[in-house]
């Protein structure tokens, strides 16, 4: 059983609330005065690298899908969306749990090779000819 701050990416794979780090702080743009008194931007950050809720397969997959926006292992999503700091969190949650699903995805499987048809390659010269003789109709017209 899992506490309503815990984040759930997969059945069985939990994050618990514990390993995730709130920052609050005053939003920019629109909401008037208020903007000025309240802190309802919302950084909600996850230390991918020294979690105990991924097994160590989905953690390297983690921590190699989300080189680029990983500092030091940890991984930082903000929220500065809404007027409240509550819809904010949700926002943050959630963006957080779609970037965490999207790099422990089992890798989808290889392409296998295949060869073009007889047929297809037929047509494909067939349409090559076509163009060329196209092309040298443009030509000067001799008299």
């Amino acid at each position: 059983m899992h506490m309503p701050d815990d984040l759930e990416l997969r059945p069985g794979v939990v994050i618990p609330g514990s390993e995730l780090t709130w920052k609050f702080s005053r939003s920019s743009g629109p909401g008037g005065q208020s903007v000025n008194t309240t802190d309802s931007r919302v950084s909600l950050s996850f230390d991918v690298g020294t979690t105990g809720a991924l097994d160590r397969y989905l953690k390297a997959r983690a921590l190699q899908r989300l080189a680029p926006r990983l500092i030091d292992g940890v991984l930082t999503v903000h929220a500065e969306a809404q007027r409240s700091q509550y819809q904010n969190r949700l926002a943050a949650q959630a963006r957080l749990v779609e970037l965490l699903r999207a790099a422990i995805k089992p890798p989808s499987p290889k392409r296998r090779a295949t060869k073009p048809s007889r047929r297809a390659k037929e047509r494909r010269i067939a349409g090559k000819k076509q163009r060329g003789q196209t092309k040298r109709l443009r030509g000067r017209v001799e008299e």
